[in-house]
């Protein structure tokens, strides 16, 4: 598999070395707007950039006609556009808050465990998220779509960033901690017990493998897609 990959960051090189060793070949590595010429015949490109630009690389690959497999969050008020542009030019793409096979089983977890707590009204639900404090955005994608599966259970207005829940809004408590790849927490509280479902990165490493796994799938399909296709779920 050919790979540009869009955005040479922590996370670009995580897939970068994994890649290598599973013999793919990193054809690009990019820092700027991708080009017909820059992207020296990738079959997909795995776009980890920043919220600012995501959007502009996203769409250039899509006219262009490579695939792109896109984990930047915090831009998604432009997520329809580009699913726009994506059947327009008749592409492949798929987005995802956080590409870890753990996490994505985490979020079938967590949909299933608001189905199921909702019923009892003496617990109350938030979630915490930390991550490293080189993490530019906040709450993280990965506790916004835990939140996206719990609102419309719990019929809430939407979420907050806040250590609570009230006003019929959901809570999102975001920390920074120097060195921590994320750990994302649903607790649900009550006066007599408290309940957590935890999910804990070690490294970047899970990031790395999932996005690798859903590039590979992506080569040869046109559409919208999420790692819920991906996965069979």
């Amino acid at each position: 598999m050919k790979i540009a990959l869009v955005g040479y960051g922590k996370m670009g090189k995580a897939i970068e070395e994994i890649a290598l060793n599973q013999n793919h070949e990193i054809v690009a590595r990019l820092e700027k707007k991708p080009t017909q010429e820059n992207l020296n015949g990738a079959e997909v490109a795995i776009e980890f950039s920043t919220p600012s630009t995501a959007y502009e690389n996203v769409t250039a690959c899509l006219e262009i006609g490579i695939p792109v497999v896109c984990g930047t969050t915090a831009w998604l008020d432009k997520l329809p556009q580009v699913k726009d542009i994506c059947i327009k030019y008749n592409g492949g793409f798929i987005y995802s808050s956080n590409y870890s096979l753990g996490v994505n089983l985490f979020f079938e977890i967590n949909k299933r465990a608001a189905e199921i707590m909702h019923k009892y009204q003496e617990y109350t639900v938030h979630i915490e998220e930390i991550h490293h404090t080189e993490k530019k955005d906040a709450p993280s994608g990965t506790a916004i779509t835990l939140a996206e599966e719990i609102i419309p259970i719990y019929g809430f207005d939407g979420w907050k960033l806040s250590y609570k829940t009230n006003n019929n809004l959901l809570g999102i408590e975001a920390k920074r901690v120097h060195d921590v790849p994320g750990t994302h927490t649903v607790i649900y509280n009550s006066p007599i017990d408290d309940i957590e479902f935890k999910h804990v990165a070690h490294s970047r490493k899970g990031f790395a493998i999932g996005a690798l796994i859903a590039a590979e799938w992506l080569i040869g399909k046109k559409g919208i897609f999420t790692m819920k296709d991906v996965l069979g779920f």
